[in-house]
């Protein structure tokens, strides 16, 4: 009963088209800000090292680096504020959470590409 009312209420917030990209894809999200009383899009590129949650409340998490420095941020995968999630580039991974990547530094970062 209670689970079927948390499913309507959540049905009116979800995207009408779901974001597609995968766990270890390179992606470009573009995510609007407010400045003062102007709007503007901000691109964080990164790779997509985890998947979380369900249905109102899906995270998900990029990671790159900057200045030798690694750098995540999690996104809702439902926000208004995200524009778009662009698939630059896709890799062959066998896990669902990427989290090993933190430890590694240089080339063992890189994944191995998928070919479409």
């Amino acid at each position: 009963m209670s689970h079927d009312l948390m499913n309507l209420v959540e049905k009116s917030s979800l995207r009408e088209e779901p974001l597609e990209f995968q766990i270890g894809d390179t992606v470009d999200v573009h995510t609007k800000i407010l400045e003062g009383n102007k709007e503007r899009v901000q691109v964080f590129s990164g790779t997509v090292i985890a998947r979380s949650g369900g249905g109102s409340r899906e995270m998900f998490t990029v990671r790159r680096i900057v200045a030798g420095e690694g750098v995540e941020r999690k996104f809702p995968v439902h926000s208004p504020r995200i524009a778009k999630v662009e698939v630059k580039r896709s890799s062959v991974v066998r896990r669902a959470k990427l989290y090993f990547l933190r430890d590694r530094v240089g080339k063992s970062v890189r994944l191995k590409e998928r070919r479409r």
